[in-house]
């Protein structure tokens, strides 16, 4: 799938290509003019359907909020049990079988709203705090950690007889500043935790024409693509290697999906599909960039032939479990297509405003994908 502006104005009602968007249907308002591109990747990662602004944005275009959304039917035994997690104020996250670790404010209302159902990230979780005054010193002022005053959020379920610590994270590579904490970030939550397998979870731009809104890439590889702030350091351009996903319940997983694929693109041709990525094809892994860089038909950013997709943190996480070696649990990378590829038309600046726009109208829902293939893996766990 590649679009455009005819794209957008198709399946959000607008485009915004020719359409100034009000400033009340963005959470960073400088967003809505800005010519910086990172003001955009600040909008994705706190744009909020449900918040004021978010409503906004509802009202404004045909997308739909996760009020849409419709509970799947679980296989027996299979249904997520959620938790209740207590004790005092920044303290170490509980031990559990597995970590699974989002970003994005409405990616975090996707994950929590599948497999913590009745707690939501942003008004039920715990706030994770622990260590947090050291931590922070580290990172740069306006932060989302920062301004959140901590380091995530989280809450506990269960998924046959497999433990989870559903962790909404304020901490990010793209955030934080050039001191990186959010190495420190991952190494302490994941020795709290100490689990077996580490997610990692969320939106990503798909590279090439193959995906569609809502298919859900499941890699054991992920790899640094750094050419901005980062581009000096040892790992601007590492790659790191897990194990291969058990894919035992991903047929399930896909016949899930179809409770709430009408709230996709209807541009869509197909279900979302899950693409699992061999240990052993770099090629289609996932790639973090230290830029807000997206797949376009002339193939501006040189993403193509990198991976299937591209976002800003997943290899961090290979990053650090290479540091602890032996003590390293198994992980994952699973991002959802939030934004196809885009056709090269206009200015590089209405290309990313096409991108950032349908993240807005459609990431919580692709996110509802990626959620449901987490489930499958924990549940194969």
């Amino acid at each position: 799938m590649i679009v455009d502006s005819k794209w957008v104005e198709r399946n959000l009602g607008f485009d915004p290509t020719k359409v100034d968007l009000p400033a009340s249907t963005f959470a960073l308002p400088l967003a809505a003019k800005s010519s910086k591109t990172e003001d955009l990747q600040r909008e994705i990662i706190d744009f909020d359907s449900e918040s004021p602004q978010g409503k906004e944005f509802l009202a404004f275009t045909t997308a739909t909020g996760l009020s849409r959304y419709t509970d799947v039917v679980w296989p027996r035994g299979l249904a997520p049990k959620v938790g209740s997690p207590a004790g005092p104020s920044g303290r170490a996250l509980p031990r559990a079988d597995v970590l699974l670790v989002t970003w994005t404010v409405d990616e975090g209302h996707a994950l929590s709203r599948v497999l913590t159902p009745g707690k939501d990230s942003r008004n039920d979780y715990l706030p994770y705090t622990h260590n947090y005054a050291a931590i922070s010193r580290r990172m740069r002022a306006g932060c989302p950690a920062i301004q959140a005053k901590r380091l995530g959020a989280f809450w506990t379920t269960k998924i046959g007889q497999t433990s989870v610590v559903v962790f909404k994270s304020d901490s990010h590579m793209s955030q934080d500043g050039p001191k990186l904490p959010n190495i420190d970030v991952w190494r302490q939550i994941i020795l709290e935790v100490a689990p077996k397998l580490v997610i990692t979870t969320g939106t990503a731009g798909g590279i090439g024409r193959e995906f569609e809104v809502g298919d859900v890439i499941v890699s054991p590889i992920v790899r640094f693509d750094c050419l901005s702030k980062f581009s000096k350091q040892a790992f601007a351009k590492a790659h790191y290697v897990s194990a291969a996903p058990k894919t035992t319940h991903f047929s399930t997983a896909r016949e899930l999906f179809k409770a709430n694929a009408a709230q996709l693109p209807k541009d869509n041709t197909r279900q979302p599909k899950i693409f699992r990525v061999p240990a052993i094809a770099l090629e289609r892994s996932v790639v973090t960039t230290d830029f807000f860089g997206f797949d376009t038909s002339d193939n501006h950013y040189k993403l193509q032939g990198l991976g299937d997709v591209s976002e800003m943190g997943d290899a961090v996480l290979g990053l650090v479990c290479s540091e602890l070696a032996s003590k390293a649990p198994r992980w994952l990378a699973v991002r959802n297509v939030s934004d196809p590829q885009i056709k090269a038309e206009g200015t590089l600046k209405q290309q990313a405003q096409l991108a950032a726009q349908i993240y807005k109208g459609f990431g919580r829902w692709s996110s509802v994908c990626s959620a449901l293939a987490c489930w499958a893996l924990i549940a194969a766990e």
